[in-house]
């Protein structure tokens, strides 16, 4: 074998060994759900325990402040950091997570305590998901570790998830941790409302007769199950039960598409002979939907065949099952049963009870109770684009919280902004914008034409400056325009004259100047209300002074170039003069100083002259008298 064979045969092989490499490192890529955690106000990437968890930091995501832990619940990751979001920075307040992949997903927040935010007070607020308000906190929730997260299920449709937080003026939101968890497509499937139209808020996940309480981290679950919370219960009730356990394999547990640990069948709470029935009950909002996920497994050695342990489960008094039998169900002891109920809740409180129907004792392994929420529809994003163009125009204020959705969830829309419901295109638009008397002090962007619903505009009492943009005559929905008492520049445009439902135009207070167009001139005709006063180089139309001949632009602008360059010679032959002035002066300084020299010269000469001649006379007599 030449050795240039040899060669080509081993890069060959190399090839094939990176590529196997590759396509086994993929394949094992895709067996892993997405994962996104987020340690809030972490200024690096970390790893903590359980597992060295990757927390990636949150930089760029959101403003806020960050913050120092100072009291957290004991189940929480180790995280020592938290962001805050000051109630002067604005009520509303989000991350933004993008690239997203378009799947079903956990998403989970843990809360905290700082003293920088709270000063050891507990902030009350709203949470949302997409748009869809999840959970309010309440009072007392940093001492009840149950309570101190929310885990919310919904589809990601767009490649991102927004998270907001929603401040009620109960001290500074603030959140400690982020997890964005893909969890199996069919995961708690529902086929009516589709997965797409609701977000499951968990309420409550227990595990029956087990003092210990864990992620599914710590109970060896999938992670595809979007490492779920189960908090502990013993016992329902005084001496009304008692726990059960067993170390035997429990049959379909860890099955698609939920994925349940198979340590929450191992234990169970059965009835006793003087109290056969278990109760649990918990209060809930009323006149909502909540879906019952009821576990069972036949763990007492003592049931082994069919028909000895049959009840019913109750739901406010209402049976949902009826003849519960779990050997009969599934066939064998020591295998896993689900049942699922989903139903409408108009009391506040929600009782579950299993009665035994045959005499025998009640059982159950665990409990997961889900608050059901219609998805909210979201606002049309050309129009929350367009929102965010006139926030940067007009530098709004960050009280005002634009962050998110403006118009959903519908608890907390933007200040000054007006939605409405479209049914034909299922989405909300923006008809009205109220900003007047908020110390504005931007420029009307014309960008802001793409709020092509938009039926009122009042933006008076700021100080708006520039030219009122062509661009509003394009808002065909127009019905209220007031720009009054700002200081707007330059001409009224002719397009607003097209606005055909306009109704009240007031321009008043400000600085424009030029010919009122005249369809504008005209609207009283038709019934619409009209202020152009308090601008004092406005004309053209009755109360305003009458206009002169009308120039063109360009006759405005030919105007305006010859007086410039009239002017500049104007200039030029000042200078020129003055410098031929000075010129002739000189010369004429020069000349004089010149004859001056020349006459007293020739006087001395003179007077030299005269001088001989008497010298001369004067010997001449002498030497004749001699």
């Amino acid at each position: 074998m030449s050795p240039r064979l040899r060669i080509f045969l081993w890069s060959q092989t190399l090839l094939l060994f990176f590529s196997i490499l590759a396509l086994i490192r993929f394949c094992g890529a895709e067996t892993e759900p997405f994962a996104l955690r987020l340690s809030c106000g972490a200024r690096y990437d970390l790893r903590a325990p359980p597992g060295r968890t990757l927390w990636f930091k949150d930089f760029a995501y959101t403003g806020g402040r960050v913050g120092n832990v100072t009291y957290s619940s004991p189940i929480f990751p180790p995280l020592k950091t938290l962001r805050y979001f000051p109630l002067s920075d604005g009520l509303e307040n989000c991350y933004h997570l993008n690239y997203i992949p378009l799947r079903h997903y956990s998403v989970r927040f843990f809360f905290a305590l700082a003293d920088e935010a709270n000063s050891g007070n507990e902030p009350i607020f709203d949470v949302s998901v997409e748009g869809t308000q999840v959970y309010s906190l309440k009072p007392g929730w940093s001492s009840v570790p149950d309570q101190s997260f929310v885990e919310a299920r919904m589809f990601a449709t767009d490649n991102t998830v927004s998270c907001c937080f929603h401040g009620t003026g109960h001290g500074d939101p603030s959140v400690m941790a982020i997890e964005v968890l893909e969890v199996d497509k069919q995961a708690y499937f529902f086929p009516l409302p589709k997965w797409k139209d609701i977000v499951l808020r968990t309420v409550r996940r227990l595990t029956c007769g087990n003092g210990s309480q864990g992620f599914e981290e710590d109970l060896n679950g999938s992670l595809w199950g979007g490492n779920r919370f189960w908090a502990p219960i013993k016992t329902f009730g005084a001496n009304s039960d008692q726990p059960i356990s067993t170390n035997k394999s429990i049959l379909g547990a860890s099955d698609g598409p939920n994925f349940y640990p198979e340590i929450i069948y191992q234990s169970a709470v059965v009835s006793v002979d003087n109290h056969p029935q278990i109760s649990f009950q918990m209060e809930v909002d009323p006149n909502q939907d909540y879906s019952l996920w009821l576990h069972f497994a036949e763990i007492d050695p003592t049931i082994t065949k069919k028909g000895q342990r049959v009840f019913d489960v109750l739901v406010n008094d209402d049976i949902i099952f009826k003849d519960v039998d779990i050997v009969g169900m599934t066939g064998k002891p020591n295998a896993a049963l689900v049942l699922n109920k989903t139903l409408t809740v108009s009391a506040r409180t929600l009782t579950i009870v299993l009665s035994p129907a045959k005499g025998s004792h009640a059982i159950i392994n665990a409990i997961e109770i889900f608050h059901v929420i219609p998805a909210e529809f979201k606002t049309l994003t050309d129009e929350v684009r367009a929102l965010e163009v006139v926030k940067n125009a007009l530098g709004l204020p960050l009280r005002f919280g634009w962050n998110g959705d403006p118009c959903v969830p519908q608890q907390h829309p933007w200040g000054g902004v007006d939605c409405q419901f479209n049914s034909r295109i299922a989405k909300w638009v923006i008809d009205g914008l109220g900003l007047d008397n908020q110390g504005l002090r931007g420029f009307l962007p014309s960008g802001i034409s793409r709020l092509r619903h938009l039926q009122t505009i009042n933006l008076s009492g700021n100080s708006i400056h520039g030219s009122i943009p062509d661009s509003l005559g394009r808002i065909s929905t127009l019905e209220k325009l007031d720009l009054s008492y700002n200081m707007l520049n330059g001409s009224i445009p002719e397009a607003l004259g097209g606005l055909k439902r306009l109704k009240i135009l007031n321009l008043n207070g400000n600085f424009l100047s030029g010919r009122v167009p005249a369809l504008l001139g005209g609207l009283p005709l038709r019934g619409a209300s009209i202020n152009f006063t308090g601008n004092d180089g406005l004309c053209g139309i009755p109360g305003l002074p009458s206009c002169g001949p009308h120039l063109s632009l360009m006759a405005k602008i030919g105007i305006a170039s010859g007086s410039f360059i009239g002017l500049i010679l104007l200039t030029i032959c000042l200078i020129c003069w003055r410098k031929r002035r000075q010129n002739i002066l000189r010369a004429q300084q020069i000349s004089t100083s010149r004859e001056a020299s020349y006459a007293k010269a020739r006087t001395q000469f003179s007077r030299d002259i005269q001088m001989n001649i008497r010298q001369s006379s004067w010997s001449l007599v002498n030497a004749s008298t001699i």
